[in-house]
């Protein structure tokens, strides 16, 4: 029997996993350590608030205020410290890519997934001592963040779309996997047919709006797999009916749309601080994937 059964979670399943999996509250120490850490950014960024533009000092203080809402959240135990952690560096991210900040930028993008990595690896070591280790689940989950972070690092670097693309391919691929485990196959086909046709009008602008020539194979596949991704996880959440999923999905949903803003941007027409967007939601998804699959896996029973 999969250890994720069964497929439809019982009445009391969603309290009883928030139970099991709930991060412990942050430390106060490391919550003033964090607020201290925001401060002095903030007091940086107001010396050199001169030299930036109004749209660039905007992108700074949005990004600060992510930040002292995770470390709001962490205090409160909705989150766990290297959660905090991954969301500040990935506001770091956006904000340093957006506003062209390169030495913060090749620091923190990076850093952000390495962090989601880390968070996962322990999670499982702890399962495993507790003889909860359900391997292909944990090695699943570790295997996308891997490929995402080698994608990462790909897109960083000029001419390597192509081995970006195909670790993101390798990396949803691992996701459908993942999500397929203890349910059926795109148990919602009104989910299904609904992020097939998204993907398919999207192809459709990109073809139109000059994907060249050699790009639209591969393209057409991304575009394929990651729909199917995003269906696989709303059917997912439609049978188990936990918060869990639920945040799983909507992760998967966000990756879409992550991905639509960049293929716009790149193959179609600028995109407005579209640095900003694609890497603010690309990084909210996997926060979700992964704050939701940890809480799953942390549930389950033998």
């Amino acid at each position: 029997m999969d250890p994720l059964q069964p497929t439809r979670a019982p009445a009391h399943a969603p309290a009883m996993a928030k139970g099991s999996a709930a991060a412990s509250a942050l430390p106060l120490w490391q919550g003033v350590l964090h607020t201290v850490l925001i401060g002095l950014a903030t007091w940086a960024l107001s010396w050199q608030a001169g030299a930036l533009t109004r749209t660039h000092v905007l992108v700074w203080l949005m990004a600060l205020c992510a930040a002292a809402l995770a470390v709001v959240a962490a205090r409160r135990g909705r989150i766990a410290s290297l959660e905090l952690w991954m969301l500040e560096a990935s506001a770091l991210a956006a904000a340093s890519g957006a506003t062209g900040v390169w030495a913060w930028h090749l620091v923190f993008k990076p850093a952000a997934i390495t962090i989601a990595i880390i968070f996962v690896a322990s999670n499982a070591y702890q399962s495993s001592a507790r003889g909860q280790f359900h391997y292909k689940s944990w090695g699943l989950l570790l295997a996308a963040l891997l490929a995402s972070l080698a994608g990462d690092v790909f897109l960083m670097l000029e001419g390597l779309f192509i081995p970006g693309l195909v670790s993101f391919l390798l990396a949803h691929l691992a996701y459908i996997a993942l999500l397929r485990r203890g349910v059926r196959w795109f148990a919602h086909r009104g989910a299904l047919l609904a992020t097939v046709a998204i993907g398919a009008a999207m192809y459709a602008w990109l073809w139109r709006g000059g994907l060249p020539a050699d790009l639209r194979i591969p393209v057409a596949m991304y575009v394929l797999v990651i729909a199917l991704m995003a269906a696989q996880a709303l059917g997912r959440a439609a049978e188990l009916q936990t918060q869990a999923s639920r945040t799983v999905a909507l992760g998967a949903c966000i990756f879409m749309l992550s991905d639509s803003v960049l293929a716009v941007d790149r193959f179609v027409q600028p995109v407005p601080l579209a640095l900003l967007w694609v890497l603010a939601t690309y990084y909210a998804a996997q926060f979700c994937i992964v704050h939701g699959m940890v809480q799953e896996l942390r549930a389950a029973r033998s």
